[in-house]
């Protein structure tokens, strides 16, 4: 790898200013010297002074080292060079180098006042009476520049004239050591970057057989996957400079400063070649060109053109590797994502139950654990969970522990640290005991729905405790992560899902406003299943942009209307087909254990939280219904609410 490069002493911008104000200073120095400043006292021979004092016209002097200043007792008119009348109240002289005895009794003799002030200033002492504004000036205006430079993210050069420059960081082997070793989980990510790291390392061996190095890598997938750690592990593996710059940087108000950034990130990696140059958050400046010239947008795109310009002005020798992560692939620029620039696409999805486990087991290195923690048991329970959140869920159970006093994390603060994560904050005193009750039954509906509903994923917990905005949680723990999803098992996953709302209105008669969440979740989850996976025998194998999820946003993305009115109206009455037809057969389960639904309910105002145990010693041995049985009641339910 090549020796990190450092700025000349004498070209540092800081040594720049110190010497023009050398300079400067110089100069005025040597005008001081050389020139009289202009003065209002008229300067005269040592003769012409004492003839003065004879003549009984000065009536006061002061003695200022070897200069003596004479004022006046009237003013008396001269004519200068250029013929103007000047008036003078004052007259100086310079004493003989021989002092004159003489010239204090003619002093006495007149009765002309004496004052000494001692010695007169010195050539430094006038200069710094004359250079002190400018130098404040010039300090104020040295101040000014950087902070304007750090307002406008100049990068730290210093001087105001570097907002050009590129704002990225650099990491050297010796300022970041992140290893593969560093990263857990990604395994298939990491073999992508196996050849590249090869290449790094020895170009030779691929330019004698002619293969190119990818221009560009883009990294896709949701937030917290470890987009840009994976890339500054790669970086780390092959042991060269890793220049890291969010897309958000190089945009600012002047038009063409983006550009500017642009071109001076790609000359820095090119020197210290073999590179990579890293740009996070790309869609910032990535995304797809409007067909409109000019604009709020004017910037972002000449930036965007720029990265292009760049990217294909590469050659094989300079072996500099362009990665980039975004969460939104979907919106780039077609020409930044073609073959030549960005070959290829790397797509980091949320982790398995193998992959959270290690990435768990990376996180504790440093944290004492009881020997009661599971973190493969709880590695099942962070389904959904990226490694930013796992790392987070680590913390926060840390944080729970020393607030207790602990010395070691147990299985306690993981459970509270996830629930803190996924909930929010413990309330405490936030309902009366009559919602206490209400809440109790709600959520003893979902346990005992997820308990007779075979093949539903099995229960590991309910609670009655309030965090966040939910009053109460049922947990389920799936045996396995599921990537194909049944029509059965989305069904019973509605039902469980109702059971909470069935469970109110069969105690109260009445329903309240507790299952909302509950409701719009449900609501979701059966327009996908109409919408997107053709799981309506009415509509039948098709889909519908209605409901669409994003796919590394995670969440819906706005509805696009392309259907007729007929067709939405079926798809309306389909939905509320499937909602409606759980809901009977949740109502269904429920009332043939209307006693067991009772005891949990009033072991959860006892206790507050029962885990899956515990609910099997309450309830004892059921039958639940046979998974044929349960499909026939499914169908039957539906079409009859159909």
């Amino acid at each position: 790898m090549p020796p990190e490069k450092k700025t000349p002493i004498l070209k540092h911008p800081l040594v720049k200013i110190f010497f023009w104000i050398a300079l400067i200073w110089v100069a005025c120095i040597y005008f001081l010297g050389y020139f009289h400043l202009p003065s209002n006292k008229l300067t005269v021979s040592y003769t012409d002074f004492k003839n003065k004092v004879s003549a009984g016209t000065v009536s006061q002097v002061t003695f200022k080292g070897e200069s003596v200043y004479g004022k006046l007792k009237e003013p008396v008119k001269v004519p200068s060079e250029g013929g103007a009348i000047m008036t003078y109240a004052e007259i100086e002289t310079t004493l003989p180098p021989v002092a004159d005895p003489a010239l204090l009794g003619l002093l006495e003799s007149n009765r002309v006042a004496i004052i000494a002030s001692g010695k007169g200033d010195s050539l430094l002492t006038t200069a710094m009476v004359y250079l002190l504004p400018w130098l404040l000036l010039m300090g104020f205006l040295v101040y000014a520049g950087r902070k304007m430079q750090g307002g406008m993210g100049g990068g730290g050069r210093g001087n105001v004239f570097s907002v050009g420059k590129s704002k990225a960081k650099l990491y050297t082997k010796s300022s970041s050591d992140v290893t593969f070793k560093d990263v857990a989980g990604l395994t298939n990510a990491k073999a992508e970057f196996v050849e590249i790291i090869d290449f790094l390392k020895d170009p030779a061996k691929y330019l004698a057989l002619g293969a190119k190095l990818p221009k560009g890598v883009l990294l896709a997938g949701p937030p917290g996957v470890g987009k840009t750690l994976i890339a500054r592990a790669t970086a780390g593996e092959a042991g060269v400079p890793f220049f890291s710059i969010s897309g958000s940087e190089f945009i600012e108000i002047f038009v063409g400063v983006g550009a500017s950034r642009v071109r001076d990130l790609f000359e820095n990696a090119k020197k210290d070649s073999p590179a990579i140059i890293f740009i996070d958050e790309l869609d910032s400046i990535g995304r797809a060109r409007s067909v409109g010239v000019g604009g709020g947008h004017e910037e972002r795109e000449q930036t965007l053109n720029q990265i292009l310009a760049e990217m294909d002005g590469f050659s094989p020798q300079e072996s500099v590797i362009v990665m980039a992560a975004t969460n939104r692939p979907d919106i780039l620029d077609p020409a930044l994502v073609r073959p030549g620039r960005f070959d290829r696409q790397v797509n980091l999805d949320l982790p398995q139950k193998n992959a959270r486990h290690s990435i768990l087991k990376l996180h504790v290195r440093e944290v004492p654990l009881t020997d009661d923690v599971d973190l493969e048991s709880l590695a099942k329970r962070t389904v959904g969970f990226s490694g930013a959140e796992l790392k987070n869920l680590i913390n926060e159970a840390a944080l729970l522990a020393a607030r207790k006093g602990k010395l070691k994390v147990d299985s306690e603060d993981l459970d509270q640290g996830m629930d803190k994560i996924i909930m929010g904050l413990e309330r405490e005193d936030l309902v009366n005991d009559e919602e206490k009750r209400a809440i109790a039954y709600h959520e003893a509906g979902h346990a005992l729905m997820a308990k007779l509903l075979p093949g539903a994923d099995p229960l590991k917990r309910v609670s009655i405790i309030p965090r966040g905005s939910s009053l109460g949680a049922t947990e389920q723990l799936p045996n396995e992560d599921r990537h194909n999803l049944s029509r059965d098992y989305l069904l019973k996953r509605i039902a469980i899902i109702l059971g909470g709302r069935v469970a109110e209105k069969l105690v109260y008669n009445d329903i309240t406003t507790g299952a909302g969440d509950d409701l719009k979740k449900a609501t979701q989850l059966a327009r996908r299943m109409v919408c997107q996976w053709g799981m309506s025998d009415a509509l039948g194998p098709i889909t519908f942009p209605k409901g669409e999820q994003d796919r590394y946003l995670g969440r819906e993305v706005a509805d696009v209307k392309d259907f007729s009115e007929n067709t939405a109206r079926l798809i309306d009455d389909e939905i509320l087909g499937v909602l409606r037809g759980m809901e009977k057969r949740a109502e269904e389960i429920l009332k043939s254990h209307r006693d067991k639904l009772d005891i949990l309910a009033n072991a959860l105002l006892e206790q507050e939280v029962l885990m899956n145990d515990e609910v099997d010693r309450l309830l004892g041995p059921m039958t639940p219904p046979s998974a044929e049985a349960g499909r026939e009641g499914d169908r039957r339910a539906a079409g009859d609410a159909a």
